[in-house]
């Protein structure tokens, strides 16, 4: 049985289908769903290299988040909290799974193959590998 889930939301349109995956599941009242968010630390913007143009980042703000998050929750049929935390997002998702003993964590997955996977990293592969208690992984349509 599913007591506690965590919902690892970001900022790019895979969060909706998270959400909708999320909903298909038949969950009991008793169930307790938190959603999160980690906001990237800077220390990844250490490691751009200074001569080349960067990329913007479509960042959102802390309460642009929060109503995302918000909005999400008001569509739950059970008892839901909010969390957003900065830090590197694997650890951070597999710090709140293990704080909110987690029986099962819900993550999208970008879809990232080849070079750009190796380069950019996968989050989701990261948090599968390390948590200690299942992971569901929503791929894009």
């Amino acid at each position: 049985m599913l007591n506690t889930i965590l919902v690892a939301l970001d900022d790019t349109e895979i969060a909706d289908r998270v959400i909708q995956i999320l909903q298909e599941l038949v969950l009991s009242k008793d169930c307790k769903v938190i959603l999160s968010h980690v906001f990237p630390t800077s220390e990844s913007q250490i490691e751009l290299p200074a001569d080349r143009p960067h990329p913007e980042s479509p960042a959102l703000s802390y309460s642009q988040v929060e109503k995302h998050l918000q909005f999400y929750q008001a569509q739950l049929p059970v008892k839901s909290e909010l969390e957003m935390v900065t830090g590197e997002p694997a650890e951070e998702i597999i710090r709140l799974a293990n704080i909110y003993q987690a029986d099962l964590i819900v993550i999208g997955s970008r879809g990232l193959t080849g070079m750009t996977r190796i380069v950019q990293g996968s989050v989701s592969s990261q948090v599968v590998e390390e948590a200690q208690c299942s992971v569901l992984v929503v791929k894009p349509r």
